[in-house]
């Protein structure tokens, strides 16, 4: 290999070594929320409250596009993927209705 491409290499190793560290961030922050949610969900079921709160909802996706836009990450994505979250939570709720 030549200098160069050692280099790329060992950059490489680098930034793939840090995404790695950011993907358990993420998961464990994930399983950190979702204890959270679960808890609220049981609150609700208690408390025969809905499961779903709309306006929270627009709430926490209007701050999730505040914060994406700060940290220069695609509102659009980040929307997406406070949906898809919300839409499980909201699975989890209603299945702690049933219980």
């Amino acid at each position: 290999m030549t200098d160069a491409a050692t280099l790329a290499a060992e950059v490489l190793a680098e930034h793939r070594a840090s995404i790695d560290r950011l993907d358990a961030i993420l998961v464990y922050t994930l399983a950190e929320r979702f204890k959270h949610t679960k808890a609220v969900g049981r609150l609700k079921a208690e408390h025969n409250l809905p499961p779903s709160d709309p306006a929270r909802e627009m709430q926490q996706i209007e701050r999730l596009e505040w914060l994406s836009q700060e940290a220069d990450l695609d509102p659009e994505f980040a929307k997406k993927f406070l949906v898809f979250i919300i839409q499980e939570v909201i699975q989890h709720h209603y299945q702690q209705q049933l219980k």
